[in-house]
């Protein structure tokens, strides 16, 4: 029987993990294997590898042979190019703590909504008509356009700020009863 130190292919569909086993050569890819030895993540950056080295080594020592992929994977773990499960546990746990913080802090800002536009008030055109005969001698065609403009706002205005108030129809008497048939 010969053993070889190679990964198995674990996660959905674009979006894989590898365990790294040891295995009998003649087993299919994905299936029975010896002892696994550790993970590899290729997906983030750096690669996460937790690797048992004690028993890699077992295995190299007692004739197993690594594929190209697992020979790569071993190196850069050993030269600490990678991360280790507890790394990223905690790389991932600081962000998030970071995150909710963020949350915390966040500040929500409503705007203000723009003021009303006033229309002139009812006295305050009454005093514009007074003082109108006194100008009309000066501009009588000048003084007609800005009359008419303020009549119809001042008229509009009212409508607008108080909406106009409906009875409910559960509140509203009912006209007559229906009529009783004698069948």
């Amino acid at each position: 029987m010969s053993v070889r130190l190679r990964l198995q292919r674990h996660g959905t569909r674009k979006r894989p993990f590898y365990r790294v086993v040891a295995a009998d050569q003649r087993a299919p890819r994905d299936g029975r294997y010896i002892e696994q030895l550790g993970i590899y993540n290729p997906l983030t950056e750096p690669n996460v590898v937790d690797l048992d080295l004690e028993r890699v080594e077992y295995w190299l020592g007692n004739g197993a042979q690594p594929t190209d992929v697992v020979k790569s994977v071993i190196r850069r773990f050993k030269a600490g190019e990678t991360r280790t499960t507890k790394d990223m546990e905690a790389f991932y746990a600081e962000r998030n703590k970071a995150r909710r913080e963020a949350a915390m802090n966040v500040k929500v800002v409503v705007p203000e909504a723009p003021a009303p536009v006033e229309a002139p008030k009812a006295e305050e055109a009454a005093k514009a008509d007074d003082a109108a005969p006194a100008e009309a001698a000066d501009a009588p065609a000048a003084e007609a356009a800005p009359a008419e403009e303020a009549a119809p706002a001042a008229e509009a205005a009212p409508a607008e700020a108080a909406p106009a108030e409906e009875a409910p129809a559960a509140d509203a008497p009912a006209d007559e009863a229906p009529a009783k048939s004698d069948d």
